[in-house]
């Protein structure tokens, strides 16, 4: 088809223009989507600390509970052998019972928070209550009491008291030669406990119960015989009997509860606190539930490291964003130009004919190549610099270690290492146990380099196999999780140039002679101190700052699985030794006299990987 040579010219197009606003909004989105992932993740680590801070507040309840339980058990045992008190029960002497009971039991108050302490007939009616002895002569119902009798044997739990008070209760049937006595409860109140739950965890709590189980009458007699305040009128359903020093936010409503109830968190702002809520259920003797505990945790350190972290990540992508679009813009400017002159070459070779325009058309098309490869090359420059930026960031920050991870994060996805982090996750997983045969030196290895790629600083690790392969019958993951973890632990006990030691030699078990394999790590550090050696394998204990107790105790939970046991010890050389001892795959096997003495088979040394 031919052209005239008279046809207007349309203007030349707008390069910048049409493509600078589309590269702008996905520069924004990127950036967007960074700082919402970012917000959302913080959102995910702070309710998963929570949770955790929760479970340990259950966790710690129900052993202390257990422990003030087993102490009025062994005052109870005790307490029936002494032949006077026994003589004044038997024949229901109340001023003897005083007399010869009311020593043990001020003791018992002041040095053990005891509270109460009944004298019960075989029929319920109350004898003696030690602790206010003018009251007594009535039938008493509680569940706990009721079960005593019903059973014939001691039973425990919490109950909600007259006066609005939780109290712990123990009730145990005084058996004689001739029958049942009656029954003895002692009790003590569980205010102590929250304090104790908020020295060990830094959490606050805060005990409510359900006002269908707490008459108002009741409960203001408490108040006023007790000699404390509160508000029966905050809450709709539910009264705050019990609580730590700190008073409870004004943000806590009946809304905010219920959506605890629910099981869901909450965070708000108080002054220049971030609070962060939770709850537990609150169960009586009789499995019924009461009230709830809530647990709530100050993370306003948390909250300020967070907004520091993704303020300077942030300020951090809008510089490099703004670089980036810099080239971009400057390299649009020259393709414009660029477009311009071959605008203009265009109008002035239309001027000469068809033919003209038809060469013209094919240089356009050749420039337009020319272009296309330019812009590729001007954007693969900045690219590149994003992943190096992210990679000086993470060097040399001096934010906390919340903004390295997140660094860490953007570099890993510049360097397209989703396949590493996939395998990272599936190597944590320890969702299941499934054994099966599997080559022990597989195992370490596959661990051992793992290692390598994961921690900073690089150590060498020396391996000592017997010549001949071992198979056990494990759980490759579980047990890669617990040599992990030793590895770890081994590295940061580690000092100067010293090696750690993997070795892997025939044992017997050290008590009923099985036979089987021990697989231990040796580290060059400075050793445990000997008054915590035997506290290393207690979960959530711990001597570092940013640790969580847990590592051991799940390298522990690995071998008792495994039908095995976990050992320390501090070597005379110096340094520390944890030994997983794991049984014989076939224990009527003979194992080979090479495999009782291992060799230094490899030596597992890669400074240079990451």
């Amino acid at each position: 088809m031919g052209v005239k040579l008279n046809s207007p010219v349309s203007p030349p197009r707008r390069v910048k223009a049409t493509l600078m606003w589309p590269f702008a909004l996905v520069l924004t989105f990127i950036l967007l989507a960074f700082v919402t992932t970012a917000y959302f993740l913080q959102i995910r680590v702070r309710d998963g600390a929570l949770t955790e801070r929760v479970a340990a507040v259950a966790k710690l309840v129900d052993q202390k509970l257990d422990k003030d339980t087993h102490l009025m058990s062994a005052v109870l045992l005790a307490m029936q052998g002494n032949t006077s008190i026994a003589a004044a029960f038997a024949s229901q002497d109340r001023v003897a019972l005083l007399r010869e009971a009311g020593p043990l039991f001020r003791t018992l108050h002041a040095e053990h928070r005891i509270t109460h302490l009944y004298f019960n007939s075989p029929e319920l009616i109350n004898l003696v209550r030690l602790h206010s002895p003018g009251e007594y002569g009535d039938a008493i119902t509680r569940t706990t009491t009721v079960q005593a009798r019903s059973q014939n044997a001691p039973v425990h739990g919490l109950e909600l008291g007259s006066l609005g008070t939780l109290t712990l209760r123990l009730v145990a049937p005084w058996q004689s030669a001739h029958g049942v006595l009656g029954y003895v409860e002692m009790g003590e109140e569980i205010g102590h406990l929250i304090n104790e739950i908020h020295e060990t965890l830094t959490v606050d709590l805060f005990v409510l119960v359900d006002k269908q189980f707490l008459p108002a009458q009741q409960w203001h007699q408490g108040l006023a015989l007790l000699k404390r305040q509160g508000n029966w009128d905050r809450f709709t359903q539910q009264v705050l009997v019990a609580q730590t020093d700190v008073p409870a936010p004004a943000a806590m409503d009946d809304a905010v509860l219920t959506a605890l109830r629910a099981g869901a968190t909450q965070v708000f702002t108080q002054g220049d606190q971030t609070l962060h809520l939770a709850m537990l259920p609150l169960d009586d003797a009789s499995g019924r539930r009461i009230g709830d505990l809530v647990v709530m945790r100050d993370i306003s350190g948390l909250q300020q490291t967070f907004q520091r972290s993704i303020a300077t990540v942030t300020l951090l992508s809008l510089l490099v964003g703004t670089f980036v679009l810099g080239l971009f813009y400057f390299a649009l400017d020259r393709v414009e130009r660029d477009y311009q002159r071959q605008h203009d070459l265009e109008h002035r070779l239309l001027r000469l004919g068809t033919e003209h325009a038809r060469i013209l058309q094919l240089e356009k098309l050749s420039a337009l190549g020319t272009m296309v490869g330019e812009i590729a090359h001007q954007l693969n420059n900045p690219l590149v610099g994003v992943v190096n930026l992210a990679q000086l960031a993470a060097r040399e920050a001096d934010d906390p270690a919340r903004t390295r991870e997140l660094l860490a994060e953007i570099r890993r996805a510049g360097e397209d290492c989703h396949a590493f982090i996939a395998s990272m996750l599936r190597f944590a997983k320890v969702s299941k146990f499934e054994c099966h045969p599997t080559d022990m030196a597989q195992v370490v290895a596959e661990t051992v380099l793992m290692f390598h790629q994961t921690v900073q600083r690089q150590i060498p690790v020396e391996l000592m196999f017997p010549e001949t392969s071992v198979v056990l019958e494990v759980d490759p993951i579980l047990l890669r999780h617990a040599l992990f973890n030793l590895l770890l632990n081994a590295a940061q006990a580690t000092q100067g140039e010293g090696a750690i030691v993997i070795s892997l030699q025939a044992q017997p078990h050290p008590e009923t002679g099985a036979p089987g394999w021990v697989l231990s790590v040796r580290d060059h550090g400075k050793g445990i101190a000997p008054e915590i050696l035997d506290k290393v394998f207690t979960p959530f204990f711990t001597t570092r700052h940013e640790g969580t107790g847990l590592g051991l105790p799940v390298v522990q939970h690995v071998a008792l699985l495994h039908q095995g046991f976990v050992s320390v010890k501090n070597l005379p050389e110096g340094g520390t030794q944890f030994a997983i001892w794991l049984p014989q795959t076939n224990p009527d096997s003979p194992i080979p006299a090479d495999q009782t003495n291992p060799k230094l088979t490899h030596v597992a040394q890669d400074p240079g990987r990451r």
